[in-house]
């Protein structure tokens, strides 16, 4: 069940928030499953690079040729959601300020990562050519980085003449990349202009009209994009760009909020369908069928008996995925107002199934908001970047179109403030119901006009922990789906900020995967005052860092902590990558199964109380790629059968070891006295001297099937088996510490069944 945790903030730690906010909420996402959310803290941010936060707003569309649509917009392209963004890179791909910084430090170090690579690879990338490479933590697939002309600081006459062909071919190459990655929108920025020096108006001239003839002279054969949207956060560049198209494409009138909602009557296909960014929210009303989105989630409503052929939105989700969808939610426990399934055939990776009840009864509307709100926290927990939802309650649970639209949308607002990262949040109305479209849209023009009055991308909510116009105490709220999470997230930062030494220690062997990029960060990092030192011992990497100043010292660990937990992110993805080459299938999302009561249930709580644990949690997990792999690995050493074991973990990695199995980085023992692989136990008592306690409130433990096959004595610095005999290819399975330690070397030697909490009794 969904907690909340409330961490008090004075002294130091208000400043150290103040630096270090934004980073701090991606560390509780993804170290603790939790949202968090600042209270009384105003983050302070460099100006000099990062775009400020508007929220996005469309001035005009125009029709291309080719079918394809173009539409100007003032908004945050780091934020904006598309396929594809555009970045004005340099010729060194160095992405060192302006836009090209801003999408980098979002994105993170994959970025600058895999441009520093090319560069060495292939050299500096010429003026007009472009290349695309991985988005990183930004909500789009790609970064297409184009170098445009760079003029002098006050360019003459001859300079931009010069420079025009330069940008033209600069935007072509940018429209070769949309038509090679077959890429149905992307966001283009105003190329050159700013710290390039091209002139303003000649630059928006240029960009407008090259797009324009580019498909013009397109083959109606080839691939085209569906939108392209000329994005820029700045007042003056937007009013040229609106200009440009205006006077080369089409006289189009500007989209403004007036005039949008005189037309609202008319029905949505005489608008353009209304946006509004509240917080890290971007809400959308799309005219569509829910079954055929490609959000991460879609939205069911479901009848209480779960039998997903009744009712006209369920039957039809039931229909796009199959008849597995059901057996699933058969089965699933009851756990809050969601039931989470897997989405089967259907586009999107999860379906959260809610279970609302008519109007009549008094609790009806609270039930309805809870349930928009659960499947909100449920999508950041799980780190979905978009989620569709359909107009719960004006079908057969009596709610009116309005009531549907303001309950439903009350409670994407109230949750906006708590979202730690862009979300898209989609209303999905079929096309054929104009009423139910125009309440919608009348409800979020209204947050629309909201969000503009108060010059802010969040609406003004009524609080409960503060009256009137008090400024709140400096505080932060963190959310999780378990009181486990949330405590465990308190007790992190607050051991961090109010009770370590001037020293902080952090021991995790992704450290082992720095490359001279972070190897940069690090050295950046250190200062006046501040020393870092990394070290290896026993099998665990570790980073102390020291200093006079204890604030210093604090901001700079949460920064390493932020590194790490990218690095993390990266190498789950590049495994879910690799699993795909090896099965030649889609990563599927695995299942769990939380478990309280029956008889797998019982069976581990008897084992545990042995060992003076109390068991909290038991989630059975079911991941078909990694059923296969291991498989496949049990014909490859011939084993019959597998044997039960334990491995005991950190939280923020049990996450990972459901989608991608077991890694040595996970779990390294306090002695690695057989080797440097991948250690088991055979009973939870010698799993807690293997992995010894330092102090946590809650332990992890997964167990496994594990494949030990033909094994010898394992010994220290050992990061194979040792050969079988003379044959020095022929090895070992796995190798032994006494008759209750295993050690593999491979990872599909072992299979997550159970992932189990526990406290001491």
């Amino acid at each position: 069940m969904e907690s909340k945790l409330y961490i008090p903030l004075h002294g130091y730690s208000v400043n150290i928030v103040k630096h270090c906010g934004p980073g701090l909420s991606e560390i509780f996402s993804s170290k603790f499953g939790c949202v968090a959310t600042f209270e009384g803290v105003e983050f302070e941010r460099d100006r000099s690079i990062a775009s400020p936060t508007v929220a996005p707003e469309k001035r005009c569309a125009v029709s291309l040729p080719m079918g394809v649509q173009a539409s100007v917009w003032k908004a945050d392209l780091t934020k904006f959601p598309v396929e594809a963004v555009v970045n004005a890179a340099n010729s060194h791909l160095q992405h060192w300020g302006g836009l090209a910084q801003a999408l980098s430090e979002a994105g993170g170090p994959t970025i600058q990562r895999e441009c520093a690579d090319y560069v060495k690879k292939y050299g500096d990338l010429k003026t007009g050519e472009a290349i695309v490479s991985d988005a990183g933590l930004l909500q789009c697939k790609k970064i297409i980085h184009a170098v445009g002309p760079d003029l002098p600081r006050h360019p003459s006459k001859s300079d931009v003449s010069q420079a025009k062909p330069l940008l033209e071919k600069a935007i072509k190459s940018i429209l070769d990349k949309v038509k090679e990655n077959q890429l149905t929108t992307v966001a283009i920025p105003a190329i050159s202009s700013g710290l390039f020096h091209y002139p303003l108006p000649e630059c928006a001239d240029t960009i407008v009209l090259t797009v324009k003839r580019y498909y013009e002279n397109s083959s109606s054969k080839g691939h085209h994009p569906k939108q392209i949207f000329f994005v820029n956060h700045d007042e003056p560049t937007v009013k040229e760009m609106e200009r440009a198209c205006r006077q080369i494409v089409g006289n189009q009138k500007p989209v403004t909020y007036s005039h949008a909602a005189a037309n609202t009557s008319r029905g949505p296909a005489n608008t353009s369908p209304p946006t509004v960014q509240i917080g890290n929210v971007l809400l959308k009303l799309t005219s569509d069928k829910l079954e055929e989105q490609q959000t991460d989630v879609i939205v069911n409503t479901a009848a209480a008996n779960r039998d997903l052929s009744s009712g006209q939105i369920s039957r039809v989700l039931l229909q796009k995925a199959g008849y597995e969808m059901q057996k699933e939610i058969s089965k699933a426990p009851t756990n809050g107002c969601v039931i989470p399934t897997r989405s089967y055939k259907m586009q999107c990776k999860e379906v959260y199934h809610t279970f609302c009840i008519e109007k009549r009864w008094a609790t009806a509307p609270k039930i309805l908001f809870d349930s928009v709100s659960e499947c909100l926290q449920r999508a950041a927990a799980s780190q979905h970047k978009s989620i569709a939802f359909p107009a719960i309650g004006t079908g057969a649970l009596g709610f009116t179109k309005a009531e549907s639209a303001g309950i439903m949308l009350d409670a994407v607002a109230a949750f906006a403030p708590l979202c730690p990262r862009m979300m898209e949040v989609h209303f999905v109305i079929f096309p054929s119901d104009h009423d139910t479209f125009q309440a919608f849209e009348k409800k979020i023009r209204s947050l629309q006009h909201l969000s503009a009055s108060h010059h802010s991308s969040t609406p003004a909510l009524p609080r409960k922990d503060f009256h009137g116009s008090r400024v709140p105490s400096p505080q932060i709220s963190l959310t999780g789906l378990s009181e486990e999470s949330t405590h465990e997230a308190k007790k992190w930062l607050t051991d961090l900020l109010f009770k370590s030494s001037g020293t902080v220690k952090i021991c995790n062997n992704f450290i082992q995967h720095f490359s001279e990029k972070e190897y940069q960060q690090l050295t950046r990092l250190t200062k006046k005052g501040v020393s870092i030192e990394e070290f290896l011992a026993k099998g665990h990497a570790c980073i102390t860092i020291d200093g006079d100043s204890h604030e210093d010292v604090v901001m700079t660990a949460l920064q390493v902590e932020a590194m790490l937990c990218t690095i993390q992110k990266k190498f789950v993805s590049e495994e879910k990558s690799e699993l795909e080459t090896l099965t030649a299938n889609e990563v599927s999302f695995p299942k769990k199964t939380p478990l309280d009561h029956g008889r797998e249930f019982s069976d581990r709580q008897t084992a545990f109380k042995n060992s003076g644990l109390r068991i909290l949690k038991v989630i059975k997990v079911e991941n078909s790629t990694l059923e296969l792999l291991f498989d496949l690995k049990k014909q490859q050493l011939g084993c019959s059968t597998s044997q039960t074991m334990f491995q005991r973990i950190p939280a923020q990695f049990c996450e990972m070891v459901s989608h991608v199995g077991f890694h040595a980085e996970c779990a390294p023992p306090e002695d690695p006295a057989y080797g440097y692989g991948i250690y088991f136990t055979g009973t939870v008592w010698t799993a807690m001297k293997t992995w010894k306690e330092r102090n946590e409130e809650y332990l992890y433990f997964v167990e496994a099937e594990v494949l030990t096959g033909d094994s010898i004595a394992g010994k220290p610095g050992l990061i194979l088996p040792p050969a079988k005999g003379k044959d020095p290819h022929i090895l070992y399975d796995s190798v032994t510490g006494g008759s209750d330690v295993a050690v593999i070397f491979s990872g599909y030697q072992a299979l997550p069944r159970y992932i189990i909490t526990c406290k001491r009794v």
